[in-house]
């Protein structure tokens, strides 16, 4: 590699660099230690100090210095190192060989040398030459991948170290890198954590001894920090069967950050294809930078704070001030602002956040710069109010820029305004005016208009115009009076906190809002909150007429998802007389339907029903439907798919909130895992389905205004509500009893409606009366006592449990494809597991570095178990190579394609494990006539095609013929007779044909020839490699003329069967040479006699004659019996795995590496 020149002292150097070759100008040089006499004594010193110092010499040993004549200062133009101790070697190439190097050599010889003699003076020689460099440095850092480091040259020659200590393929993209201690037992090892895409490795080299760990992402179980003896604070890597300490970092919070970002990433990417769906700037791994990976942090965080649309991407974070007219002061913050949004966050949690939705922004200003309001910018929105940022850095371009996306968002989704509305809003709430504006709800709604609508009536499906609620109230148990009482008391609260802090989805979001939700939401304004809170209003204005058209386009379709909506249908809510009704009915098929139709990737799922249904009970029917859209794919995360993986990870966070929030309970409890199975259905159901609705509908309204955060906060709170039960419980059981009775038995005294029952009210009337809990008592315990937890708390501890639950299915997975497969095999379980995690890491080894093709097709965890994972021939062919004991040299590719070809039954290029290892164990432990049969189908169709690549026809290419002997010299002297064997063998032969088992087609000569072929590659190299080989060609020799009877025989059919055997047998030759005299030369003699295409076409031999007469061969039964050890092989495999993947990605790369140097 080329570098930067730089100043060394020849004097010094010469300790360690041993000088090769000079000129008048340049010197050559090697490092001490490297090549000959390498592992002397000083060459042990010299490569410790590479170590300890981190020099480039342990990895390009050999470096050029440009001699300035008369002084004894050398500068260093082309090297093998990057960095050297204390003297700094910048590099941009690689010179890690001997070759390498003198390429180098030969460019200045060929382009400097000659020239540099012309210059008299020596400083003009000296600058000639390192401008000449840094040219060629120039033109190399142009790259993309320097642009995008913070420090491109010290980022290249930690490249150059990992490419060279690891020998990945080119698609192993190197993201970053950082000093620090491996950690074996007590004592640590200083070296290099190298963080790629798809790998954590770790280099380390002391005193001669060289450590390197390669761990794929996909295979960490456990990524924490820890604390032992020594430190306080370390990483721990958790795979299936280690663990790894790694300390002493100079910044461990950001490294800890970056892989865990890289382990989710990956993990989800290999493991999560079902429903995950990257970054767009995160679409191709090979691309994926430290940058990127802060940025998708970012934009999680972002995302989640706000519970805004995955698609929202951020932009810019600025810290700035806001005016705050509730306090009369200006709040301290930050600035967040997308592609639809501006958002707001004060500095204190919970004191005040904004959301502004592009499309409802008028106009965005700059205001004239004071000292009292230091670069303002003002904010209009449509509800005739204005926000007043101040201390805005970098204020004209971040207008600019906001200016742009507003243009861009008015002109895709014009805005609509429906005042017909507004004069339906009787309520004094939606007429009252304040400095905050004077906006109503009717405004909010954003629909197309009301032309549009009535042009639309008679063509789209009739939906349902208002909330059931309203249609299906039921009368309460308590005096109309006291229950409207209470009702006018919390809409007098909301008219009033309206007034202050505004009323739309821009409104001030404080903690005096989060305590009127706790309160209950009343209802006649519940539905219009729950769509502000979620932001589902700013979707359904975007999309004016999208849930009609798709109603009309999904209703009348029969398919799968729609059966199980049918089958669901009925049960949902069916207490509620609005779901014991048609209309209700027909509302909720609609809207799941739609859903369905609108993201297949989900479709529909058990809990969507009950959701949905309470939904309709307080919503519109479009209203509901973008209120599905907000929790599914946005506010619950994954929860609604196949695997329900979103739910699985946050049953998990909440075990470990237990742990740390109720220590006692977590102790009494060895086991949290039941715990966290009965939690299932309060993530997936928001408590609906075991509480009663009354009271269940008051948790949904804290859900929608903060998030996953109040299912945690409350149902921390209800196991402290009956922890002393839980701890008596003597089993899971009567834990699920005693929850289950708490959450039946709570009530809410406000509520305007009759108590509808829960699912759980199983309990005998017989029993005591149980105490009742108030519904608005448990949400308050559970904001004071677990409210502390953070946005960005719950986002670190999903990402960290994702990692757990993924390989938690992964370990799932592997258990019943193991426990499907173990009674089919001979081979051990232990090897079994062995070979599974080969065959899967073949497969994720193909995601990492083979060209973009889809995933999914080869892991689909929708599949059964044993078929989830799947490889195509490449694949099957380097696991072939590395655990078939039928290695054949040059021919092991060859066979291993035909075997692919014979196992892929349904012909769509791929087999499972199961395939895999039934074939494998038959090699290994199957007897001599299944080892045969499975050879035996390897060399007729479909695994043997007219195109395979070995394959030759004999009439071009003749390789054996029937001219040859039944008597053969045997190596102790001895002859033997076959002509009785022949004629006994011809008779057993004719029995067979009563057998009701299915026979396998016959052998042409062709395929013979083929089959021959292999068996003498089988062979190579065996300790009784000449035995066999006679043995083998008595048996061929034997089988063409067996095939040659055969074809006689259907020439002449006047003859008798056993009167043509004896003719035949007798007209054989007794004293002729060897079928194979030359046992050396590697491949089958050729004869010289040829076949017309009619004997080509009658010659046959089938399973039966070959294996009769293998049987004749005493040493070839001994070879095809002997026992063979599955386990060095594996052992091996796990060694060589990676190597021979590179070392194939290599050689593909060669003929590319050669045309460009062209």
């Amino acid at each position: 590699m080329w570098l930067k020149p730089e100043e060394v002292l020849l004097k010094n150097a010469l300790k360690l660099w041993v000088t090769q070759k000079s000129s008048c100008y340049f010197i050559l040089q090697r490092r001490r230690g490297h090549g000959e006499g390498g592992g002397r004594l000083t060459g042990r010193l010299v490569g410790a100090l590479d170590a300890v110092l981190d020099s480039n010499a342990r990895v390009a040993p050999f470096r050029i210095l440009l001699q300035v004549p008369g002084s004894q200062v050398y500068s260093p133009i082309a090297c093998g190192e990057l960095l050297s101790g204390s003297d700094v070697y910048w590099a941009i190439a690689t010179g890690a060989t001997l070759e390498e190097i003198n390429q180098h050599w030969d460019w200045l010889e060929q382009n400097l040398l000659h020239t540099l003699s012309v210059f008299d003076n020596k400083d003009d020689i000296a600058s000639f030459v390192k401008g000449k460099v840094k040219a060629l440095i120039a033109e190399e850092t142009s790259s993309r991948l320097a642009e995008q480091e913070e420090e491109p040259e010290k980022f290249r020659e930690a490249l150059v170290k990992f490419e060279a200590r690891f020998n990945f393929p080119e698609a192993e993209k190197l993201v970053t890198y950082y000093s620090c201690c491996c950690w074996k037992g007590r004592v640590p090892r200083q070296g290099w954590l190298y963080l790629s895409i798809n790998h954590l490795c770790f280099y380390s080299f002391f005193l001669g001894k060289e450590l390197k760990l390669i761990v794929p992402w996909v295979d960490i179980q456990k990524l924490e920090r820890t604390s032992n003896v020594f430190l306080t604070d370390t990483i721990r890597i958790t795979t299936q069967n280690k663990e790894r300490d790694f300390s002493m970092f100079l910044n461990l919070d950001e490294v800890f950050k970056i892989m865990e970002q890289l382990a989710d990433v990956t993990l989800r990417r290999l493991l999560d294809n079902e429903v995950f769906d990257l970054d767009p700037d995160l679409q191709e791994p090979s691309q994926i930078t430290k940058r990127d990976l802060e940025a998708r942090a970012q934009n999680e965080f972002f995302r989640a704070f706000f519970r805004l649309p995955r698609q929202e991407k951020l932009h810019a974070v600025v810290d700035c001030s806001l005016w705050t007219p509730f306090s009369r002061c200006h709040t301290v913050g930050r600035m967040f602002t997308s592609d639809r949004y501006i958002c707001f966050a004060s500095k204190e949690d919970g004191c005040c956040n904004v959301i502004l939705p592009l499309r409802e922004v008028v106009s965005i200003e700059k205001m004239e710069d004071t000292s009292l309001l230091p670069n303002p910018v003002i904010v209009s929105i449509r509800s005739k109010m204005a926000f007043q940022f101040i201390e805005l850095k970098d204020r004209d371009n971040l207008v600019g820029s906001l200016l742009v996306r507003l243009q861009r968002v008015h002109a895709n989704h014009p805005v609509h305004y429906d005042t017909s509305q507004d004069e339906d809003m009787t309520s004094p709430m939606f007429h009252s005016t304040s400095m905050c504006g004077d906006h109503k709800f009717g405004d909010l709604e954003m629909v197309s208009s009301q032309n549009s609508e009535e042009s639309e009536k008679e063509k789209s499906p009739r939906l349902h115009p208002e909330a059931l609620i309203s249609v299906f109230q039921q009368s309460g148990s308590q005096s109309p009076d006291l229950r409207m009482s209470r009702e006018q008391i919390k809409i007098s609260l909301w008219n009033d906190h309206f007034v202050e802090y505004g009323r739309t989805v821009c409104m001030f979001r404080t903690e005096k809002i989060r305590k009127l939700v706790a309160m209950g939401i009343p209802e006649s304004l519940r539905g219009k909150l729950w769509l502000l809170f979620s932001d589902a209003v700013t979707d359904l204005a975007s999309h004016p007429g999208y849930y009609g058209n798709l109603v009309e386009e999904s209703m009348g379709k029969c398919c799968l998802v729609t059966e199980e909506i049918e089958r669901d249908l009925h049960r949902s809510l069916p207490e509620h007389p609005a779901f014991q009704n048609e209309t209700g009915i027909a509302a909720l098929r609609r809207v799941l339907t739609a859903y369905a139709h609108r993201n297949p990737k989900i479709g529909y799922c058990q809990s969507m029903n009950i959701l949905t249904s309470v939904l309709l009970l307080y919503a519109k029917e479009e209203e509901a439907f973008w209120l599905l859209v907000a929790v599914c794919e946005r506010m619950l995360p994954d929860y609604f798919n196949h695997r329900v993986i979103g739910a699985q990870v946050d049953q998990s966070v909440f075990e470990e909130l237990i742990k740390e929030h109720l220590p006692e309970l977590a102790e009494h409890m060895n086991d949290l895992s039941a715990l966290a199975s009965i939690s299932l259905s309060w993530f997936l159901t928001l408590f609906l389905s075991i509480m009663p609705l009354e009271s269940a509908v008051s948790v949904v309204d804290c859900f929608f205004y903060d998030g996953i955060k109040a299912i945690f906060q409350l149902g921390l709170a209800v196991l402290e509500a009956n922890a002393e039960g839980l701890c008596s419980s003597k089993d899971d059981g009567q834990a699920l009893m005693v929850l289950s009775r708490f959450l039946d038995h709570i009530k809410n005294e406000d509520s305007p409606g009759p108590s509808v029952g829960s699912h759980h009210a199983f309990f005998s009337d017989d029993q005591e009366p149980y105490p009742v809990t108030d519904i608005a008592d448990l949400i308050r315990d559970s904001y004071e006592k677990f409210g502390d937890q953070s946005v960005e708390q719950i986002e670190h501890l999903r990402c960290k449990h994702r990692i757990r639950v993924l390989q938690g299915h992964e370990d799932t997975t592997k258990q019943n494809v193991l426990r499907v497969v173990t009674p089919e095999v001979s081979i051990l379980p232990e090897d079994l597991e062995e070979l599974y995690d080969l065959f899967k890491r073949e497969h994720m080894m193909s995601c990492y570095w083979e060209q973009p093709r889809p995933v999914a097709p080869r892991h689909d965890p929708s599949r059964p178990y044993a078929e989830q994972y799947r490889i195509d021939v490449r694949q099957f062919t380097h696991l072939f190579q590395l655990v078939s004991p039928w290695t054949c040299g040059a021919h092991t590719e060859i066979l291993a394609e035909r075997t692919f070809r014979l196992l892929d039954d349904n012909m769509d290029h791929l087999i499972e494990f199961k395939a895999f290892v039934s074939c494998l164990d038959v090699m290994y432990n199957g007897e001599m006539n299944e080892k045969i049969k499975l050879l035996y189908r390897l060399h007729i169709p479909p695994a043997l095609t007219e195109n395979d690549r070995d394959s030759q026809s004999p009439l071009k290419n003749p390789l054996l013929s029937t001219s040859r002997p039944l008597v053969f010299g045997k190596s102790n002297g001895d002859a033997v007779d076959y002509q009785k064997q022949l004629k006994q063998m011809i008779k057993d032969l004719a029995k067979e044909k009563d057998k009701t088992e299915k026979e396998l087609p016959k052998m042409s000569q062709r395929e013979f020839i083929q089959f021959c072929k292999t068996l003498y590659s089988m062979f190579h190299e065996d300790p009784e490699e000449n035995e066999l080989y006679q043995a083998i060609a008595t048996v061929t020799t034997l089988l063409l003329q067996i095939g040659e009877v055969g074809q006689r025989s259907s020439s002449s059919g006047s003859c008798s069967q056993e009167g043509g055997e004896e003719l035949r047998a007798s007209a054989l030759s007794p004293d002729q040479d060897l079928v194979f005299a030359d046992n050396n030369a590697g491949k089958i003699p050729q004869d010289s006699r040829t076949f017309t295409e009619e004997v080509e076409g009658d010659w046959t031999v089938s399973l039966e004659h070959i294996l009769a007469s293998l049987l004749t061969e005493q040493s070839l039964v001994n070879f095809f019996e002997k026992p063979l050890d599955i386990k060095s092989k594996l052992e091996n495999a796990k060694i060589n795995q990676y190597s021979l993947k590179t070392f194939e990605m290599s050689r593909q790369s060669q003929p590319e590496l050669k045309l460009s140097n062209v």
